[in-house]
């Protein structure tokens, strides 16, 4: 989904950190480096544009880099800049705060402000996911924002944890992606940015209900994935756990879920995930009926039907054809 535009193993070590300046000027925003070791610095960026929003992947050894007022005198997009840290250790001071974030941790952080970010990668290469917003985007009172810039934020729980988990879903989804679906894509993420935003600054009445609705619809994605082995999940169950009545999840589902149904979405996430353990070798002896019990298919019989239907082959055929292409030991 995301496409190469930098890679500094394609270069010479000499030319790569001007060129990491360059690209990151154009890809991102312009920026002043420093890098204390220029012959060993390596980097690579991933970029794409959805619905206004730019994704960016990016890796790098130890660096600083500052916007300065001059720079963003020369040019300022006026965005939010959101990152999400994956490996390394690193640092952002932004309005006379500073914050150390490590992996797994959010920051929110403005173009319109000076900043200076510190990426410490002694042991190996660090990597973040990067998001910028415009902030016309974002449907918010501009000064709340401010207010956390610049601030560790968790990432591993309620909204951080739903955003975390999209933005890194998008950047190792391999898939092609054409225009609408990139559209699409975006405009969830730009609304899942908004309520994230809005829940640390505590403007959830500043949010659309559009943009209230799309975060329910991912909370109840997010629950269903979480208790897919759970015999009991249903659409009631679901219902209950999030204190709506099922008419009102049956109609985020048709508005949201694009043709699926509360039960194929049940269905069609456990029968991914018990392939997935048919396909791993590490897993060759595990009974394939434990497989199925795993993911919510108790009854073999049905889970074997239900997997021909889908996939046009039994489960054990299935796990023999991918286990033949790992010949070796299966532990």
């Amino acid at each position: 989904m995301l496409q190469t535009v930098f890679d500094s193993g394609d270069l010479p070590a000499p030319d790569r950190a001007d060129a990491w300046r360059d690209i990151t000027a154009s890809a991102l925003i312009p920026n002043e480096f420093h890098i204390d070791r220029a012959a060993e610095f390596q980097a690579s960026l991933r970029t794409a544009d959805m619905d206004g929003a730019q994704v960016t992947a990016l890796t790098y050894t130890s660096m600083k880099s500052r916007r300065t007022p001059h720079l963003i005198r020369r040019s300022d997009p006026e965005m939010y800049a959101i990152g999400l840290i994956l490996r390394g250790e690193q640092a952002i001071v932004q309005d006379r705060r500073e914050a150390p974030i490590g992996v797994g941790d959010l920051v929110v952080y403005s173009t319109s402000h000076p900043y200076e970010a510190v990426v410490d990668a002694r042991q190996g290469i660090a990597a973040s996911l990067v998001v910028q917003v415009p902030r016309t985007r974002v449907p918010l009172p501009s000064n709340r924002v401010d207010q956390i810039t610049a601030i560790r934020l968790p990432g591993q729980e309620s909204i951080g944890r739903l955003l975390g988990c999209y933005l890194t879903q998008l950047a190792t989804d391999t898939d092609p992606c054409r225009p609408p679906d990139s559209q699409r894509l975006g405009s969830i993420l730009i609304d899942l940015i908004t309520a994230w935003l809005a829940h640390h600054t505590e403007a959830t009445d500043h949010t659309p209900a559009h943009t209230r609705q799309q975060l329910q619809f991912l909370q109840i994605q997010d629950f269903i994935r979480q208790h897919l082995g759970a015999a009991e999940l249903s659409p009631s169950a679901i219902a209950a756990a999030h204190h709506i009545s099922l008419r009102t999840l049956h109609r985020l589902f048709h508005r949201y879920a694009h043709g699926a149904t509360v039960a194929s979405y049940i269905r069609h996430q456990r029968l991914t995930q018990a392939r997935r353990d048919l396909a791993d070798p590490r897993l060759a002896n595990r009974p394939i009926h434990a497989i199925a019990a795993r993911w919510g298919f108790p009854h073999l019989p049905d889970f074997s039907r239900a997997f021909r239907a889908t996939y046009g082959t039994t489960p054990t055929e299935f796990r023999h054809g991918n286990l033949r292409a790992y010949p070796g030991p299966q532990s």
